[in-house]
């Protein structure tokens, strides 16, 4: 296997986890009072959109040459590092 393919392999796994996730979030803002769920799930939704240019990128990847993917690999850490981050405060919130 190549280097390629363990990386999208890889970040696909990730995606993974973070859809999961966005899903707890997501249960946990159905559970909230009225005004405070709006606010959880504009986050969520905002997650999502994150999670979908991610894996729009990861498509980019997956199907770029084996010398361009290396420069597309900076944007998708860059996008991987925003969700995680963004997952990461939501749930701060959630708790608090």
């Amino acid at each position: 296997m190549g280097k390629k393919e363990e990386y999208v392999n890889w970040m696909h796994s990730k995606l993974d986890e973070i859809s999961a996730d966005i899903d707890k979030l997501k249960a946990k803002a159905d559970q909230a009072e009225a005004e405070a769920q709006m606010k959880y799930l504009d986050e969520v939704e905002a997650l999502r959109k994150k999670r979908a240019d991610m894996q729009a990128k990861l498509k980019e990847v997956r199907t770029a040459s084996e010398g361009a993917w290396e420069d597309l690999k900076t944007g998708l850490d860059k996008s991987w590092n925003d969700l995680k981050s963004g997952i990461e405060s939501a749930w701060s919130r959630f708790k608090g």
